[in-house]
């Protein structure tokens, strides 16, 4: 990693940290550190589950019970089962209390002040442009957050990317998409070492996709490459690409193949970028108009 470029994030990490409060022992003079005053921030009127503040905070577990236990001993928040009739006791949710919902007011109404504070002093064009640029480093740090790792494709959150996937080629495709039409992905086809499904998340949530099918006596298969269109633009459909080439060429594979319909011109543009070529048609695939090849590096 090029030294300069490392030197500039941690310029900026140490910038923002001072301006926003994060080293003073009382964020926004709330009596509590940056990390309580988070946590109750991501709690919230509405309370939420245990599990998914711990993946969308990337908190390890003791960590946080150790965060929750200060604000209920504090009287801001209690943690127990769902209050809904039949919700299941083993997850754990946590609610503010009255206490904790006015802390959470006031939170609220010093964070806009905190806002408004950095923003005041520049003119409006200045304004502007930082928030953009706000913006934009958000998005590119969201993309530094995502992982990639194998999945079973019988698991929840894989299953929420693959209908996702169905969804969008059914509004893509000129003819829709039934997959009952379509050449069959079974699921053992994708579970080492027939295959592998691989999941991209950001903070536990699925935002992506891809497989890959291994065969014996023919070139590996690039199967259901999807992204969301809240992380695209960001790498994330290349990564995936990288990942399932990696995993073919390590399984022994030195050929791999993919099909696709020619509504998805970015994934088009995205394989001949990365060193596909488009071949004839390898098989009888209802929904495809192009059929590329690649070869890997062993």
């Amino acid at each position: 990693m090029d030294s300069a470029l490392v030197a500039a994030v941690r310029r900026f990490n140490r910038t923002v940290t001072q301006r926003v409060g994060a080293l003073d022992d009382e964020y926004m003079a709330q009596g509590r550190p940056l990390g309580q005053a988070r946590l109750l921030w991501e709690i919230g009127p509405a309370g939420a589950e245990v599990a998914a503040l711990r993946a969308r905070l990337g908190l390890d577990s003791g960590h946080l019970s150790r965060l929750l236990r200060t604000l209920e001993n504090d009287g801001l928040v209690t943690v127990g089962p769902p209050d809904r009739a039949g919700g299941d006791a083993r997850v754990r949710t946590a609610r503010l209390t009255e206490a904790g919902r006015a802390e959470w007011a006031q939170l609220d109404k010093r964070s806009d002040e905190l806002a408004t504070s950095i923003l005041e002093p520049l003119t409006e064009h200045r304004r502007q442009r930082l928030v953009t640029a706000m913006a934009e480093v958000e998005r590119l740090l969201i993309g530094s957050m995502v992982v990639i790792a194998p999945c079973p494709p019988s698991d929840p959150k894989a299953r929420t990317c693959l209908r996702a996937y169905a969804r969008e080629v059914a509004r893509r495709f000129d003819d829709g998409f039934d997959p009952a039409l379509s050449n069959p992905v079974a699921d053992e086809e994708l579970v080492p070492p027939a295959g592998v499904l691989l999941l991209a998340t950001v903070n536990g949530e699925p935002i992506g996709c891809g497989a890959v099918k291994l065969h014996r006596d023919a070139p590996a298969e690039i199967k259901r490459v999807w992204v969301a269109d809240t992380v695209r633009g960001l790498g994330v459909g290349r990564r995936l690409l990288e990942k399932l080439e990696r995993y073919a060429a390590e399984s022994g594979a030195t050929v791999v193949r993919l099909d696709t319909n020619r509504n998805l011109t970015e994934a088009i543009a995205l394989y001949r970028a990365t060193g596909y070529r488009e071949i004839e048609a390898y098989n009888t695939e209802r929904y495809a108009h192009h059929w590329f090849e690649k070869h890997l590096v062993p």
